[in-house]
């Protein structure tokens, strides 16, 4: 009985998103999913990607690129 308790919601979860993306096959058709880089925040995300769009590629990612507003950027800062 506690398990049932226990694992109800998580069915209850499934069953729901199973039922969700059948509605959107059905009215959009076959999707492609994969990873999105978000360059403002510097996080990636899993999405639907559309045809003229491509995937996020891990290897391409170059950390000192991503320019976070909350640290200086000036590299006379550390002579101080």
């Amino acid at each position: 009985m506690i398990a049932a308790v226990i694992l109800t919601p998580f069915a209850l979860a499934f069953v729901y998103a199973g039922i969700h993306e059948y509605l959107r096959y059905k009215s959009d058709g076959r999707a492609t999913y994969g990873l999105v880089y978000d360059e403002d925040t510097g996080t990636t995300h899993v999405t639907g990607i559309g045809e003229d769009d491509t995937a996020y590629d891990p290897d391409d990612y170059d950390p000192a690129s991503y320019n976070d507003p909350d640290i200086a950027t000036d590299p006379d800062a550390d002579k101080a």
